[in-house]
């Protein structure tokens, strides 16, 4: 296991714990927030997994993930606009 590989491992449960609590917990302010960091977090794991297992086509998947992550935020936010 190498250092990547290895932060990867640290990050996802230290880096994904915290907002998926918030997005089953919170208000959805905060689920919507929670959405978005646990998003970015799984980007930048997908980015240090593709480094440690040393596959550059591994990067597609983050850079997808990167991409539509902000998009999926504002559907949901829009379709929870009238809920108040």
């Amino acid at each position: 296991m190498n250092a990547w590989l290895l932060a990867a491992a640290f990050l996802v449960p230290g880096g994904l714990v915290p907002p998926l609590w918030l997005a089953c917990r919170g208000p959805v302010e905060q689920r919507i927030a929670a959405m978005s960091l646990a998003s970015t977090v799984m980007a930048a794991v997908f980015l240090l997994l593709t480094e440690g297992f040393g596959r550059p086509a591994y990067i597609d998947v983050a850079l997808v993930l990167a991409v539509l992550a902000p998009v999926g935020t504002l559907v949901f936010a829009r379709c929870v606009e009238g809920d108040d």
